[in-house]
This record gives C-alpha cells, structure tokens and sequence, in this order.
C-alpha cells in the first residue's frame, strides 16, 4: 500500500509541474474563447531553437560517450516505431466506421515522434534531478523515420490492392522527405554540430538558458492548438478518440519495459528508459503531419491529426509523462 501512495504522490506532484501546467493553460483560456494567438512563425522558432539545443547536447554526448551502449537502445527505437504502426493499423482497421487510410495514417503519427513531448520530459527529469542520457534524443530519428515510412507504404499497398495494380512502393523518396523535414532537419543539424564541433561555448550561454522559457510558451501554444482541434475529431469516428486516449499510454509502457530490459543488459540510466517510454507514448506533432499528408492524400487529416493533437498529445505530456516518472521511482527507487 505504501508503494502504491508513494505512486500516485508523484504522479499528482508531476502535474504541477511549470511545464504540464502551461499545457493546461493553454487548453483552459481556449476553452474560454480566448483570441490569443502566437504567430506561426514565432512557433517554427521556438522549435528550431528547442530542437537545436537537444541535438547540440546529444551530439556533444555521442561524441564522448560509448557507442556500443546505443546500438541496443536504438534497436528497440526502430522495433518500436514500426511495432505502433503495426499494432495500430491492427487495431483500427477492425473498429467500425473507420477507414483503412484513416486509420494507417492514424497509426503512423501516433509511431511518430514528438519533439515537444520530448523536451517537456527532458526538463521534468531536470526539476526532478533524474540523470538521463544527452545522447538519448538522438534516438528520434531511429522512432519517428522507420514509423512514417512503413505507414505510407502500407498504405501505398492498400492502395494497390484496391485498383488491383501492383507497383512497387518507393521508399528512398519516403526517407528523404522524413528527414528534410523541419523537425529532424534542426535535430541532425545540432547533432552533426554537437558531434563534429566543439559548440561549448554557445550552447552554455545561448541554447541551454533559454530552453525552458521557450519550451513553456511551445506548451501554451499547444494547449491552444489541442482545444482547437476537438472540434475536427468531432467529425470524424468517436472511435479515433478512444485510440487517441489509450494508445500512448500503452505504447509508453511497453517502450518503458523494453528500456528495463536495456537498463539490465547495457546500464541504461533510469532517465533513459523513461524518456524511451516518451518518446514511444508521443505522437508526431511537427514533421509527421506534412509527410503523412503527402505520403497518405486519401487520410482524412481531421482524423488523424485531430486524434493527435487534441488527445494524444495531452495524453502523453499529462498523463504519460507524470505516469512514466512515477513508474520509474517504483521500479528503479530513483526520489
């Protein structure tokens, strides 16, 4: 019973935290007709410069750290971006009234990552004092790539075997368009600067002291977006709400059991099993969206985006985040 106490003490402290908080704010003045509005390209910024700096840390990180503890992180990072998007196009394709595009590209953001629910986590295991791998975020791409691209073939397949043509899916094309995107362009960036520069000097006196300041007004803007978005979802099969509520959690948990199994066999730190779970219960928020809306024009944007933004991102800062820390206090006795 004191275990279970300890649990839930930790999950309702988390949800006070600056940085859950600003999400909820977000959502709260939104849901009381508030014309606030951050410009988009005051959004772009912010995530340039959040993005920018988490791939400073980790190039940094790779550079002084070993290579051979990564490779079976990054394995489970590939398993589990393609494992969603199998297991979600699984599950919606046998719900009623849900499309089979609808529910792939549904399937692929939700495989996808989020950059901003990374950050968010990074800065709770801060405040919380969790040590955490810097090279961990680097992981994004080995997530986020191999999910949208086996989307959009499955998809592209789906397809085919509905004109009853069979030409081959493209791939490569798939891959570059992931990694021009905004989101991995900035973190590739700070990682091949991190890796190959010595940024020290910048990154210690520009990118790190803004990064929370800038990450609570991303959360606002977010919080903003998501209440908007409920009104899309609405359109759209309940059916997709329900995913978007249990999905992340699910994903999350299964992400932190893989990330025990590292812990034991490589000396994953704690923090790094419960950012592999946030990463894993996040949902493509910035790169993902375009890519899909490209690789999938017959999705229904309102569906998956609106599951994504309105439910599924909340859901895995909110909840998974607080969720996964506490996790982590009861199976590692980290405080």
């Amino acid at each position: 019973m004191e275990a279970i106490a300890d649990f839930a003490h930790t999950f309702l402290s988390q949800l006070q935290k600056p940085t859950l908080a600003f999400l909820l704010g977000g959502m709260f003045i939104a849901a009381l007709g508030s014309r606030l509005v951050i410009p988009d390209a005051v959004y772009r910024f912010i995530v340039f410069m959040l993005l920018m700096r988490i791939g400073l840390e980790g190039g940094m990180e790779i550079r002084d750290g070993n290579i051979a503890d990564m490779l079976l992180p990054a394995f489970w990072a590939i398993l589990l971006g393609c494992g969603i998007v199998l297991l979600g196009r699984w599950t919606l394709a046998r719900l009623p009234g849900i499309k089979m595009e609808d529910g792939i590209a549904t399937a692929g953001l939700f495989g996808a990552v989020s950059a901003s629910t990374l950050a968010a986590a990074m800065v709770v295991l801060d405040e919380e004092s969790i040590v955490f791998e810097a090279w961990i975020p680097a992981l994004y791409p080995f997530m986020d790539i191999p999910a949208l691209v086996l989307a959009i073939v499955l998809a592209g397949v789906h397809q085919q075997r509905q004109s009853g043509q069979h030409k081959q899916v493209r791939v490569w094309p798939i891959v570059k368009d992931s990694l021009r995107g905004s989101a991995l362009s900035a973190l590739l960036l700070g990682l091949m600067l991190g890796l190959f520069t010595r940024p020290e000097p910048v990154f210690e006196s520009f990118y790190d002291p803004l990064f929370k300041g800038l990450l609570s007004v991303l959360m606002l803007i977010m919080g903003i977006e998501a209440w908007a978005r409920l009104s899309e979802l609405k359109r759209v099969a309940h059916w997709f709400a329900v995913y978007a509520l249990l999905a992340p959690l699910i994903h999350g948990l299964l992400a932190f059991g893989l990330g025990v199994v590292a812990h034991h066999a490589t000396g994953l730190s704690p923090g790094g099993v419960i950012l592999l779970a946030v990463m894993a219960s996040s949902n493509s928020d910035i790169s993902g969206p375009p890519t899909l809306r490209a690789g999938i024009p017959g999705a229904n944007p309102s569906a998956y985006i609106g599951a994504s933004t309105s439910i599924g991102t909340p859901m895995a800062i909110a909840v998974g985040i607080p969720l996964y820390v506490a996790l982590g206090e009861l199976v590692f006795g980290i405080a």
